[in-house]
């Protein structure tokens, strides 16, 4: 641990759910959740007052939020999530990182979950394994900004706001569902994978696995990284590495692209209590704002705050996310007016 480290009093840790029971009635008799925190809890009368529950995307894990460019612009003293007032915990969600997922033993007999049993599971770490027993906020970047949005319509109680930030609060559909099956069709169609108990990662997956990168990004850092045949190809190669490494395993994910099948949030988000800071990009190729979901969101939730920067040499489509210079501003006033419930 570095002393950059020492000074945010960083912390890691596994929590153990024994004998979890996922919504599809599978069960795992051991569950393990990894997690990070960041800060020391403030107690007052036996409760944690000042926790704030960071969730990370589909391709992350807790220490995303540890990377420079989100940890230099919010941890520090006087920034909106300054490690000295606040507890934050940044755990790892179910199939990533060092919480249990399929790579692990079980492959593709590993339970299939989706965004609520995710969930449920980051509300067991928090309240029972941290003892936690209300939030400050839950602040999500991309799949973990969709579960900003469960956490609020499964436990209104337990959180003052939510802060979902590369999202938007309808179910997964159109080109974000497409290429999600695009990468998942390939896997299960690869006769290499045989039904999950693949000897090495199966040779479709190097070549697909670009689709989600592109996806990521935007015309203008794609034009900058691939203006030539060279570029292009060096892009791909480097792409296939990961697979070829086994930076990413097949399973994995399958499994976490296919978790979102149980998203669907748009039918009671009007109920949702908590208050709102929604952040979106213009250059979002995943969430492209013409489509409209922005401005329902806003008529289901008219307190709410819906934030959508404009595109410009700072924005890197979804992927500006991870430059939280761009939206601090946002975060900072949201928590900073927010009422506890």
């Amino acid at each position: 641990m570095n002393a950059g480290n020492d000074a945010l009093n960083l912390l890691e840790g596994d929590y153990t759910i024994t004998e979890f029971r996922f919504t599809n009635g599978e069960k795992l008799p051991e569950l393990r959740i990894h997690y990070r925190t960041v800060g020391k809890p403030a107690v007052v009368s036996g409760e944690i007052q000042n926790a704030i529950l960071l969730l990370h995307g589909t391709s992350g894990t807790g220490a995303a939020f540890l990377a420079d460019g989100f940890r230099s612009a919010m941890f520090g003293p006087g920034q909106p999530l300054d490690a000295s007032k606040y507890y934050l915990i940044l755990p790892d969600s179910i199939g990533l990182g060092a919480s249990s997922k399929p790579s692990d033993e079980l492959r593709a007999r590993f339970p299939h979950y989706g965004y609520n049993d995710m969930v449920e599971a980051q509300k067991q770490l928090v309240t029972q394994g941290l003892g936690v027993q209300h939030l400050k906020a839950v602040l999500g970047t991309s799949m973990g900004g969709m579960h900003a949005w469960v956490w609020a319509e499964k436990y209104p109680a337990l959180m003052d706001g939510i802060i979902p930030i590369a999202c938007q609060a309808e179910r997964i559909s159109g080109r974000n569902l497409l290429w999600r099956r695009l990468i998942t069709t390939a896997i299960r169609s690869d006769p290499e994978w045989n039904n999950g108990d693949y000897r090495t990662q199966p040779g479709s997956l190097q070549h697909i696995y670009p689709l989600f990168l592109m996806m990521v990004g935007n015309a203008r850092e794609f034009q900058t990284e691939t203006a030539t045949l060279e570029q292009t190809r060096a892009f791909l190669d480097k792409a296939a590495a990961l697979i070829r490494n086994n930076e990413l395993d097949a399973n994995d994910l399958l499994y976490r692209l296919e978790a979102s099948g149980d998203y669907d949030p748009a039918p009671n988000v009007h109920r949702v209590e908590a208050a709102v800071l929604s952040i979106n990009f213009a250059d979002d190729e995943i969430n492209p704002p013409e489509l409209g979901f922005i401005e329902r969101a806003k008529s289901s939730v008219p307190t709410g705050k819906f934030i959508l920067v404009p595109a410009s040499q700072q924005t890197i489509g979804h992927q500006t996310l991870g430059k939280a210079i761009v939206y601090r501003e946002y975060v900072a006033e949201f928590l900073e007016g927010l009422p506890k419930r």
